[in-house]
């Protein structure tokens, strides 16, 4: 058996834990089944992104008439912009290989890997079948998978999820989404950019139902203008026949016993299904019972705040965990992991002011406590919108949206919510002030803003005046 100072379970972030160890002088082994560099780089926000900006430029092009612009697209390789984002990722995968294998500081174990023992890994497949590796710090951070809700016939269609999606090699000619957040917006977009007809069917009654209500419900509008939207509805039975998928979907009905809605069933047939109805963490692969490792209800690994699991030695971090499903979230979380194995003091993990964007069209970003999580918790607040429209550089983009910064009757910050252009970019400012500033309205009054730059949308919409949560006026002149 093979013993290390520091085992690392998955190639994510990861990574920056394990490398971070290396430089220590400690011994390392990293255990990883599939490409190097996580879900990020290989299933998730790398290649989507790269794709979604294709969609973006194609969009452009699309409103060059509202400029009084003729534009016009007279040809789209769809395949070849696959192709090479596809190269570019795996590219990037294969250096993360090569840097490790020819690494004389890190040992890497390209095989699945289940608990034995105590901080004991058992490996299966690959050149290293049957052996074992034991290590004095264990680190769990083998991400999640896409979830398959038990629909009825499933199992004898074929059906996409994320991962195949992302390598299409032509758009669908109308493509049925099963699922209303983030992957379904963002796919929905580059797809339906490029072509597609989408349907998009979803149990909440908003699409994106994690965003402010007020965002979600905006974003939700704008779909239905573009795409065949069913919020409120739950997928119960597929059934594929002369290459054609049929999804059959029913009114949900929620906990409290309320419909989401009271129309009919409703039939909805394409020639591709895609299933983005969240992701299922990996830790069914890894018995983590043997370790003495808990898991919650979902199966996502239990820690405390500095990210220490129920095992002595084991510490876990990203998707896995199950805090955010974020990347940057996972990088933070190797931070604070890293500072914890390294430093005398331990640190908690601060999830203060972790933004959140999605890349569709608009764009939706967010920084904090939502409207709605305000009024379930009885926190009184205060909040007000400004739209983009209302600035030079939003009315000359032909911009649609607008910010909602949420703040407590102090000032201080609790949240802030985009829907519209360049969202992922300002809510940053937010961030920022929340993080390393006095976390107040002041942060953004007091700064000064480059006009007529976008970002004026931000600092008025911080500048004015809020209205109470509970329907009163309240006016910050402090």
């Amino acid at each position: 058996m093979e013993e290390y100072d520091v085992l690392v379970i998955g190639s994510g972030s990861g990574l920056d834990v394990a490398n971070a160890a290396a430089n220590q002088g400690q011994s390392v082994a990293i255990v990883e089944k599939g490409r190097l560099g996580g879900t990020c780089l290989n299933r998730g926000c790398i290649p989507s992104k790269k794709l979604l900006y294709h969609a973006d430029v194609m969009e452009t092009i699309e409103r060059a008439d509202e400029f009084k612009i003729d534009a016009t697209v007279t040809d789209v390789d769809f395949a070849e912009i696959v192709r090479e984002v596809t190269e570019d990722v795996h590219g990037s995968s294969d250096s993360i290989r090569r840097g490790l294998s020819s690494s004389d500081r890190h040992d890497l174990y390209q095989a699945e890997g289940r608990f034995v023992d105590e901080r004991t890994l058992e490996l299966a497949g690959g050149d290293h079948d049957g052996e074992r590796l034991a290590a004095e710090t264990v680190l769990v951070a083998a991400g999640t998978r896409p979830a398959i809700p038990p629909i009825d016939g499933i199992e004898t269609v074929d059906y996409l999820t994320s991962t195949e999606a992302l390598q299409l090699q032509a758009p669908p000619d109308h493509l049925v989404i099963v699922g209303g957040g983030y992957i379904a917006a963002e796919l929905g977009q580059f797809f339906g950019t490029f072509g597609s007809d989408v349907s998009i069917i979803g149990r909440r009654p908003t699409l994106l139902p994690d965003a402010d209500e007020e965002v979600a419900a905006a974003f939700t509008e704008r779909y239905a203008d573009r795409f065949d939207v069913y919020t409120g509805y739950e997928a119960t039975a597929v059934s594929e026949s002369d290459g054609s998928i049929t999804v059959e979907a029913r009114p949900y009905t929620y906990s409290d016993g309320g419909d989401a809605n009271s129309d009919d069933p409703v039939s909805v047939t394409g020639d591709e299904l895609l299933v983005a109805a969240g992701r299922v963490p990996n830790t069914d692969t890894l018995n983590p019972e043997a370790a003495g490792i808990e898991t919650d209800a979902a199966g996502f690994v239990e820690t405390d705040e500095y990210l220490r699991t129920t095992a002595d030695g084991v510490w876990a971090l990203g998707d896995i965990v199950g805090e955010y499903l974020l990347k940057h979230n996972a990088n933070h979380e190797a931070r604070t992991v890293t500072r914890n194995l390294f430093r005398d003091d331990l640190e908690p993990v601060d999830y203060s002011a972790m933004p959140f964007a999605v890349f569709a069209s608009p764009e939706v970003a967010g920084v904090g406590l939502t409207e709605q999580e305000l009024r379930a918790a009885d926190r009184e607040y205060a909040t007000r919108t400004y739209r983009y429209e209302e600035t030079a550089r939003g009315s000359a983009m032909n911009a649609e949206g607008f910010v909602k910064p949420i703040i407590d009757l102090e000032g201080e910050i609790l949240g802030c919510h985009i829907i519209g252009p360049e969202a992922s970019d300002l809510i940053q400012e937010v961030v920022v002030a929340m993080t390393a500033g006095s976390g107040t309205v002041q942060d953004i009054r007091q700064s000064v803003h480059i006009h007529p730059a976008l970002s004026e949308v931000v600092h008025r919409a911080f500048s004015g005046r809020f209205t109470r949560g509970d329907g009163h006026d309240h006016s910050h002149s402090h």
